[in-house]
């Protein structure tokens, strides 16, 4: 039988990655090219949308380059393509398709006094029972807010009902079928601030008190759709459909098989997104979490209360790039198990805040338990343990609204492959922890989506079950030392709560 493929795009905050696979989930050929965000003031977090479209068409014919090569003749064996993308990330654009302004990145942080007017206005409940967000600048919808009142530009376009609103997977729809198709999935929808996530609409109750009326806004498809045919600039002749769009953590737990009530996966990155599904049942939480649309075929959709965790990664960066601590993040495992415990030494990773379930915003970073016997390794440790100290605040509130005990927490992300990290996080998890081993785990979400759209599998039940690679971290019956230091961890940020 003649081998298929899939063609996935994953476009992140730092860059971009496209990856084929084959019709047996294995990754045949990968390239990633790498993005600039611009900071133009204190908390402003930008890209340039033309950019991000440049960035997207130079990694796929990297990609197409090198499969020919392995593979000649085989392209058009590809039947179909893919994307995940960047989530809260928007872009407007005018009626010819032009950027009004930069690209603002979900780790943007400019719409501060907007959310605190919002939630003055009494605006929280509301926009929870309706989109089951929070009100916090993580989301598109406050900065959309912003730059309405601040830049003149967009206000004009937007009153005289010329501006198009689209997270990234819908910008680069719109550019890869050269402004032919105008659409999201639900995944990504479900990040706006804008959509009712009961309804499964864009909500015109709060475009009106947003004072948006009169904006553009995309046909709302489930992930695996049709949304359209494209070139891929010429690589393709005749065209190639493109059969599935999906928010990047969404793309994650379906790569990770996420596809019943209680399956739960931890996605690590610059950030974390737990994301728990909770089936077609919509789980309302009253302590921190955000309700979400985990993923959507044709004919389902399945709901999950997810956990925004700020900072992971980007606190290694900082002690690797600002402090100089260690040359590559690889020798962080090796230097945190030179130590039998971090005598009481925790850093608050509070760089851009803390997310959930404390949503402490304003908070800045602090190291705390600090004496003269305190080096490096305790700092790198201190990070390092920040991760699943935080991922376990998260889990604890979930289980505790879902009544459900999760039998694994699936990871992913670059950090996953932290043994320390992931032996630290079952033992204070109490849970099994499993690496598929497959680090592109948001694009093989992309790839199976986009699968079942163009029919290449029937079902959830015919996508590819990874065999190889897959690494299982046990919790050690003995972890009166990690719930130990846990308690540290709590009750420091218990009294930054009680000082604030």
């Amino acid at each position: 039988m003649s081998t298929s493929y899939i063609l996935a795009i994953d476009q992140g905050t730092s860059g971009t990655k496209a990856i084929i696979f084959d019709q047996y989930g294995k990754l045949v050929t990968k390239a990633s090219v790498p993005l600039t965000s611009y900071y133009p003031k204190p908390g402003f977090v930008e890209q340039d949308p033309e950019e991000i479209y440049q960035n997207v068409l130079e990694v796929v014919a990297h990609c197409l380059r090198e499969f020919e090569q392995q593979y000649p003749g085989h392209k058009e064996k590809i039947v179909s393509c893919g994307i995940s993308n960047q989530r809260e990330t928007f872009v407007l654009w005018d009626e010819h398709g032009l950027p009004l302004c930069n690209a603002v990145v979900w780790q943007c942080k400019r719409s501060i006094a907007i959310c605190n007017a919002l939630q003055e206005e009494g605006m929280e409940a509301e926009i929870a029972i309706r989109t089951g967000l929070k009100i916090d600048p993580y989301f598109s919808g406050t900065k959309l807010i912003w730059l309405y009142k601040n830049n003149k530009t967009v206000q004009r376009a937007i009153d005289e009902g010329r501006c198009h609103f689209g997270t990234v997977d819908t910008w680069l729809l719109y550019k890869l079928t050269n402004g032919a198709k105008y659409a999201t999935d639900l995944t990504n929808a479900s990040r706006t601030l804008l959509f009712n996530i009961s309804d499964l609409k864009w909500d015109t109750t709060l475009l009106e008190n947003f004072g948006l009326t009169k904006l553009k806004m995309p046909v709302v498809k489930h992930s695996s759709a049709h949304f359209g045919t494209t070139t891929l600039n010429g690589h393709f002749m005749e065209g190639i459909p493109i059969t599935g769009l999906i928010g990047d953590s969404h793309a994650a737990a379906f790569g990770e098989r996420c596809f019943s009530p209680g399956t739960a996966k931890a996605t690590i990155g610059t950030g974390s997104s737990v994301l728990w599904n909770t089936g077609n049942k919509l789980v309302r939480s009253e302590k921190g979490m955000v309700t979400t649309i985990c993923w959507s075929i044709e004919g389902r959709v399945d709901y999950a209360l997810e956990g925004v965790i700020v900072s992971c990664g980007a606190t290694i960066e900082w002690l690797k790039n600002q402090l100089e601590l260690f040359e590559n993040s690889e020798e962080t495992g090796r230097m945190a198990s030179s130590l039998t415990s971090n005598e009481g030494v925790y850093l608050i990773p509070a760089f851009s805040g803390l997310g959930a379930p404390h949503w402490q915003m304003d908070w800045k970073a602090s190291i705390h338990g600090i004496t003269f016997k305190t080096n490096q390794t305790h700092f790198v440790r201190a990070a390092l343990e920040s991760i699943p100290y935080q991922i376990k605040d998260v889990l604890s509130v979930m289980e505790a609204e879902s009544n459900i005990k999760p039998n694994e927490l699936k990871v992913d992300g670059g950090i996953s492959a932290n043994t320390f990290l992931m032996q630290f996080l079952a033992d204070l998890s109490e849970t099994k922890v499993v690496n598929i081993g497959i680090a592109d785990v948001s694009a093989l979400g992309a790839a199976f989506i986009a699968g079942l759209g163009a029919g290449l599998w029937k079902d959830i039940d015919d996508l590819p079950k990874p065999t190889e690679n897959v690494q299982v971290y046990k919790p050690s019956s003995d972890n009166d030392l990690v719930k130990k230091s846990y308690e540290g961890w709590l009750k420091i940020l218990n009294e930054r709560k009680l000082a604030t």
